[in-house]
């Protein structure tokens, strides 16, 4: 396994087990005690797991909220669709709102060569851009909100972030909540969190939705938008004719990665 694959590996593990061991993971990945713990620390850094001795425990079955870098390991490959199904919807010279999350940095990835003009809601994003490189070429135009940074998700949130948004009319904004069910709509977990993602929808022309199935039916308590407002769904969840024809209801064009 290389770094990437290992990290996503005990990501998986400590997902559903309390505790993996130094020993267990050197033979679950076919890696050296060394490499493992270099792993572990890489790991606890971004909030993936927290160390102990001869092994790791989970933050996730403690009751902890998984943070960004837990999160970015899970479900990578349908990510990683989700972005290049996104930006094959996007015309060049557009300017687009996009929100924060690991979906939406896979997405910024995606258009690291692309000649747009973009205000993405994470410094994730920006930086997932900027790993594109200097190479002569297209390369978006990035405007930054402003606003308070949330530690660990490096996410833009509050009143002035909110308000750089309303300040500008966007041709596509490009939503990933972090729940979505047929009856409600788009969900968040918190009630900032929601109104950023509020705020670029009601600023766009048109709204694109990037969600993995695994938000399909999650559990977030705070509202961002109905379908009525959702324009494109870009997702890798296989839907039933009855999910298809109620989505249908609400004009919601449906991608499937």
């Amino acid at each position: 396994m290389n770094t990437d694959e290992r990290h996503r590996r005990i990501g998986e593990l400590l997902r559903h087990r309390d505790h993996v061991s130094v020993d267990e993971l050197m033979a679950e990945c076919g890696a050296s005690g060394a490499t493992i713990r270099r792993d572990l620390d890489v790991l606890e850094l971004h909030g993936v797991l927290r160390r102990v001795h001869g092994g790791a425990r989970s933050l996730v079955l403690r009751g902890e909220t998984p943070e960004y870098g837990q999160r970015e390991l899970e479900d990578h490959a349908a990510k990683v669709r989700i972005g290049a199904g996104v930006a094959a919807l996007l015309k060049d010279r557009g300017h687009v709102w996009l929100d924060s999350g690991t979906t939406a940095t896979e997405v910024a990835r995606q258009l690291q060569q692309r000649e747009l003009t973009l205000m993405p809601m994470s410094l994730q994003a920006v930086n997932a851009i900027a790993a594109g490189g200097t190479a002569a070429g297209r390369r978006p135009e990035l405007l930054l909100p402003g606003g308070r940074l949330l530690p660990g998700e490096l996410s833009f949130r509050g009143p002035m972030t909110e308000s750089s948004i309303r300040s500008l009319r966007f041709d596509t904004a490009i939503v990933t909540p972090c729940a979505l069910n047929l009856r409600d709509g788009l969900l968040a977990h918190d009630l900032e969190d929601a109104a950023v993602k509020r705020a670029g929808v009601e600023s766009a022309g048109r709204v694109i939705v990037a969600c993995s199935g695994t938000k399909w039916n999650a559990s977030a308590v705070a509202l961002v938008a109905s379908l009525d407002a959702v324009d494109v769904l870009v997702t890798d969840k296989q839907l039933s004719p009855d999910e298809r024809a109620r989505l249908t209801q609400h004009s919601v064009e449906v991608v499937i990665v």
